[in-house]
């Protein structure tokens, strides 16, 4: 009985400190969702769906931003109402940028034409009310990147809002009066209940890269949209919770021995960051010109543009080493690869001119597998990110890629312990992202060709600092 007294107590406690907090989702299921990386090049499209799990409405604010920096390629509100799922393409304009199209009948603000919605580049060329940024003001830059969406609210049931957006038996599709100025009046304090699934398609070669987006619980207690003004709507730095006790938000990250912190930030973008922070990701790679096998790294930081973009204020700010100048803020990183006899080659500047350049100057990276004779393009993807490629060792393996600088300076700090309120360190950067991988079998059958893809999500490490169980001590 004691034991079990124990058990339950702890339990509490654990809920207690997890609650209201900014977490990565260990269910898929959230108030947020990142999806690490869309692309229209090399003749492919970006199918994307996301869900509502839940039993009330939902308002989210959906948001494409472009790779190099992180702006705006393309914002709505979306509306989905209860058990509602909500699909588009992504697809490319010739040479340029990309056209959203979508046959769906949910609701959006503003209304989707027939013939779908362009992005755009006032965001970051000048023409806008946003200052451009210096990086490439064409829209080919638009061409891939990564969006997010945050649910903002959700919706009052029996409001008008709600009955504008929900499918009724004597009523489909929904009718979508939803007023600008007022829906925001008809939300309330979102519970979250919103998953995601995106896929890279190129329908010619039969290749499909899928994955699950990124989600976020406990982003914000209260309602994010401001009434008579849903523009630009909520923003992952407007995270704030009831349960940061010593700032804006509190942060739930777990170490690498699975004991959970919660950590308490001034800054609600701090604690986003924080859930994603990494010294190192894992992942595989193959290659061989023999079967056609190639492979790409997706490596995504989905916080960086605010500290590195001067429209958040003065920049660079820590953990990022850079300012986004002239198209680019670069980050020095290493990193191993390993063939599957544990034979290494080393990644990180210092090998004899035998490696490439190692650094991620982008919101959006692509790293590639190869060889300095090869030089290097994205293989898979085709991507005009490509940061820099990893030296193999032999056709298969795994790498890992150093987030965390040498010196152990580029860290997130100003972190406080729920536990002790004592100061939390995080070193490395926030990251997220996939491998994807292609095989070409040229003697599937007499006159046949056959494609095989594979997308698996990045496995990473986490190095605290803190008086606390699981981390360094300072």
């Amino acid at each position: 009985m004691r034991r079990l007294a124990g058990a339950v107590a702890f339990a509490a406690a654990f809920i207690a400190q997890h609650a209201g907090a900014v977490a990565l989702s260990p269910h898929g299921v959230g108030q947020a969702l990142i999806y690490p990386y869309y692309t229209v090049n090399k003749n492919q499209d970006t199918l994307l769906s996301v869900t509502n799990a839940s039993d009330v409405g939902k308002a989210i604010q959906m948001r494409f931003r472009e790779g190099m920096n992180g702006r705006d390629a393309l914002s709505f509100v979306l509306f989905l109402g209860a058990h509602d799922t909500w699909t588009a393409a992504l697809s490319a304009i010739e040479d340029e940028s990309v056209r959203i199209t979508t046959s769906d009948k949910s609701c959006t603000l503003p209304e989707f034409p027939a013939e779908g919605t362009n992005f755009r580049t006032a965001a970051f060329d000048g023409t806008g009310v946003t200052p451009a940024d210096g990086g490439p003001p064409n829209p080919q830059r638009t061409r891939e990147g990564f969006f997010e969406m945050i649910v903002g609210g959700d919706v009052t049931a029996g409001s008008a809002t709600d009955e504008a957006i929900e499918s009724r038996p004597n009523l489909y599709p929904p009718s979508c009066t939803v007023d600008k100025n007022s829906f925001a009046n008809d939300l309330e304090d979102s519970t979250g209940g919103v998953y995601g699934t995106a896929a890279i398609v190129d329908v010619g070669t039969g290749t499909f890269f899928g994955y699950n987006a990124d989600a976020l619980e406990g982003l914000s207690d209260d309602v994010m949209f401001v009434p008579g003004n849903p523009y630009p709507g909520p923003e992952l730095n407007d995270a704030s919770n009831n349960e940061g006790v010593a700032g804006a938000a509190r942060a739930w990250v777990t170490t690498n021995d699975g004991h959970g912190i919660g950590i308490d930030y001034a800054a609600g973008i701090d604690a986003v960051s924080a859930v994603f922070m990494t010294d190192a990701i894992y992942n595989d790679y193959v290659v061989s010109q023999s079967i056609g096998a190639n492979t790409d790294w997706i490596v995504t930081f989905p916080t960086k543009e605010f500290y590195v973009d001067s429209l958040y204020g003065a920049v660079p700010r820590k953990p990022f080493d850079a300012a986004f100048q002239s198209g680019q803020a670069p980050v020095i990183v290493g990193g191993q690869v390993f063939d599957r006899d544990q034979m290494e080659n080393p990644f990180d500047g210092d090998c004899g001119g035998n490696c490439p350049p190692a650094w991620l100057p982008w919101q959006v990276n692509v790293v590639g597998f190869g060889g300095v004779a090869d030089g290097f393009t994205s293989r898979v993807l085709g991507s005009g990110l490509e940061a820099t490629y990893m030296p193999t060792v032999g056709e298969s393996g795994h790498a890992l890629l150093w987030l965390k600088d040498p010196d152990d300076a580029r860290v997130l700090a100003g972190g406080k312990s729920a536990q002790n309120g004592q100061e939390v360190r995080l070193h490395g950067l926030p990251a997220t992202g996939f491998m994807v991988y292609n095989i070409v079998n040229a003697n599937a059958s007499p006159g046949m060709l056959a494609n095989y893809s594979g997308a698996f999500p990045h496995r990473r490490t986490l190095d605290c600092e803190a008086a606390t169980r699981g981390c360094r001590t300072h």
